[in-house]
């Protein structure tokens, strides 16, 4: 790791993470290893390791929060093999809500799940089901208080927050790119006929992105943070999906990737679903 001085946990943990990945790959169990590796300016990068001589170039420290789960569903990393990925809760949270939407299965991959030194193997619905029981979502002070404040706001204050926020953004895809959830072949925004969404980076166009996505992900953003990590302006996207994802999960009491057989909260009727929302 570059310009840092690993403590004996770490090394330990690095160790166990590169022996793991070396047996996974030489028993054939896996073909590929998603994972984290050195990148530019002291970030890290996915990398993706085919050959058991490579397994080095996997990290993991503070610096891995990128949603790895987001190359899953991908048909080049599907050609590579079994994949066996590199997890943090949010991405094992990520893989169980791509269960439940049928995108993959359990028994397709191997998520490798690595605490106190330990590397676990979760490879079926059960196991990925009780680890995420285990690690609830949790969010930094500042993300906490971003939310009370926006919730503290007026509509029309909150209208005009989001107008402001998203006038910086010029379409760059950063979030859709960054989000496991984002899976569509053909995204509303590259439909032209008709046009749904205005592609140019103004107020209408932006507005009209943003809503539809957490409108798309309401009820299955895992809140990972990843389209925040993403975005190379700084808006906070996530604050849209996390608002949205929270009142399908006080509505409909169905919270996003924690279930590998969950039905979509919002693709599906129950008679005792709450009709509080019609006006």
């Amino acid at each position: 790791m570059q310009n840092t001085i690993l403590s004996a946990e770490e090394r330990r943990t690095m160790q166990a993470l590169h022996q793991k990945a070396k047996e996974l790959l030489e028993s054939g169990r896996v073909g590929v290893i998603i994972g984290y590796g050195e990148g530019s300016g002291g970030k890290v990068r996915p990398v993706f390791i085919r050959n058991a001589a490579d397994v080095s170039q996997l990290v993991w420290d503070q610096r891995c929060r990128q949603n790895l789960a987001a190359y899953l569903s991908k048909p080049e990393i599907k050609k590579m093999g079994t994949p066996g990925i590199v997890t943090t809760p949010v991405v094992v949270r990520s893989i169980v809500q791509l269960i439940a939407e049928r995108q993959i299965r359990s028994s397709d991959l191997v998520a490798l799940a690595i605490e106190d030194s330990v590397v676990t193997e979760l490879t079926d619905n059960a196991s990925l089901e009780k680890y995420v029981a285990s690690h609830p979502v949790g969010f930094p002070p500042h993300v906490n208080k971003e939310i009370e404040t926006l919730a503290a706001m007026s509509v029309e204050e909150r209208f005009a927050f989001w107008q402001e926020e998203l006038s910086r953004c010029f379409k760059c895809y950063a979030c859709r790119s960054s989000c496991p959830l984002c899976y569509c072949e053909r995204c509303i925004t590259d439909c032209n006929q008709p046009q749904w969404v205005d592609v140019a980076p103004h107020a209408l166009g932006n507005f009209e992105w943003h809503i539809n996505r957490a409108m798309h992900l309401a009820g299955r953003c895992v809140q990972c943070g990843s389209c925040n990590i993403a975005c190379p302006v700084g808006i906070p996207i996530s604050l849209l999906t996390i608002e949205s994802t929270r009142i399908v999960e006080r509505e409909f009491g169905q919270y996003a990737g924690t279930q590998c057989n969950s039905p979509a909260a919002l693709s599906s009727f129950r008679a005792e679903d709450k009709e509080t929302f019609i006006l």
